[in-house]
């Protein structure tokens, strides 16, 4: 495993990655500096799935970042499923935290944000062009408004257990690899595929995968919509078979930390998800963690991709007190990156590549399992943003909240409709949050 506490600092202190590097350059944001000296900034984040890099955050870089800028940064870490209430109850209220971290981009709450452009771009001339994905993931096209700010991704990754693949005598690489393998690892092993068809931010990201390997979409390039396809109808048979064939019945009612459970139990054989599970597996030494292995998105006849599991985006409130003190704490971050994506074992990948340029040292750095993570340093061709081929917007946004793929995929797979009626009861959910939100200019 990667040692986030040992591996050498040679590799951030030279580059654009190291702590204070934006002393550097000259920013074309320009802070006064009395804008953020004796003031408060406040943060409302999720709790990251590895606790190494809440330590790191809270109490090494916002402490030496409060003392450089004379603030007084405090932290609210909450559950992962608390953060979309809590930001509402902000809203309603028309107060609260300057800086609130969401784990997909938040194009819904255009309205309530500052226009995030001038920290975009003032991140690409330090540290180069965000991965595309990034970029479609952080602007509304009809507006021009930046409505949040990606810091990093966490990649969508196959989680599979070596041994029991090579029993079956293949790779997880297609969606077809997985159906027959994972049939005969079912059968001959009894360790099934475990993709969740919960409605739940996991299966949301894995079935859009699956989705997308059929060359199906939510929407066109253009906004308009694209649910009601054959390519659709294919993805879903393709998916009640899969569950059918691999998979346990308690996937339709599985929880976010259920397919974690899952495997480190030893009780499936594959799933996807980030590099959470891996890293559990190598923190408290389970007997089951030399077996596990990574792999890319499957591939299917359109090819292979789907959305980063995560794309961690800040927003900057209009209402908040600091928004100069935000603006700046965001750059800041973005040159301390590097040992912020140590810390977080490569959970947090860079949103901008240019602030880790020895990224792809610092995955070779593997001690105990060499070549365990190479599969990160090309990852990032493969991943999309939400609502791919189009740019996310507040319309993909009310489709992911509201859970209706899973929904789609979960009725299929439990007998309760055929693809058919399942894709119409679907694409009648969605047209009119498509149409709402194009009455409001916002698509």
């Amino acid at each position: 495993m990667v040692d986030s506490y040992t591996i050498g600092r040679r590799h951030l202190l030279a580059g654009a990655g190291a702590f204070g590097a934006s002393k550097v350059f000259a920013p074309s944001i320009v802070y006064s500096q009395t804008a953020v000296r004796a003031k408060t900034l406040r943060l409302m984040r999720w709790k990251n799935f590895v606790p190494a890099y809440e330590v790191w955050f809270n109490d090494v870089f916002v402490k030496n970042w409060g003392a450089e800028n004379d603030t007084d940064v405090i932290v609210t870490n909450v559950g992962l499923g608390e953060i979309r209430q809590r930001a509402a109850a902000e809203i309603a209220a028309g107060k609260g935290h300057d800086l609130v971290l969401f784990l997909s981009p938040k194009p819904s709450l255009e309205g309530h944000t500052i226009d995030h452009r001038e920290i975009h771009e003032e991140s690409e001339r330090r540290f180069g062009k965000a991965h595309d994905f990034v970029s479609r993931s952080n602007v509304n096209p009809r507006t021009g408004v930046h409505h949040g700010f990606i810091e990093s991704f966490a990649p969508t990754l196959v989680t599979y257990r070596k041994d029991v693949w090579d029993a079956v005598g293949t790779t997880p690489s297609t969606w077809d690899d997985i159906r027959k393998a994972g049939r005969a690892a079912k059968l001959l092993h009894n360790v099934p595929v475990g993709i969740s068809f919960a409605p739940e931010h996991n299966a949301e990201h894995s079935l859009r995968a699956l989705m997308a390997a059929f060359g199906a979409s939510l929407q066109t390039e253009d906004g308009g919509l694209a649910l009601a396809s054959q390519n659709t109808l294919e993805a879903l048979e393709f998916g009640k078979a899969l569950f059918e064939e691999t998979m346990p019945p308690d996937v339709l009612s599985w929880t976010p930390p259920s397919n974690n459970l899952a495997v480190l139990a030893g009780d499936v054989g594959l799933t996807i998800d980030t590099m959470s599970i891996i890293r559990a597996a190598e923190a408290k030494a389970l007997p089951i963690e030399p077996d596990l292995a990574l792999a890319p998105l499957p591939e299917g006849p359109f090819g292979r991709g789907g959305p980063a599991y995560a794309t961690n985006t800040y927003v900057i409130w209009k209402f908040a007190r600091n928004i100069p003190g935000a603006q700046k704490f965001l750059l800041d971050y973005m040159a301390a990156f590097g040992e912020g994506l140590i810390h977080s074992g490569f959970q947090n990948m860079p949103s901008y590549p240019g602030t880790v340029p020895e990224l792809a040292d610092l995955i070779g750095a593997s001690k105990d399992r060499p070549g365990r993570y190479d599969v990160l340093l090309n990852l990032a061709d493969g991943l999309t943003n939400l609502g791919h081929p189009g740019y996310s917007n507040a319309a993909t946004d009310e489709v992911l909240n509201l859970r209706i793929i899973s929904a789609m995929f979960a009725q299929v797979a439990s007998g309760g409709a055929t693809p058919q009626e399942a894709m119409d009861l679907a694409q009648a959910r969605i047209a009119p949050i498509f149409q709402k939100w194009r009455d409001a200019g916002k698509i």
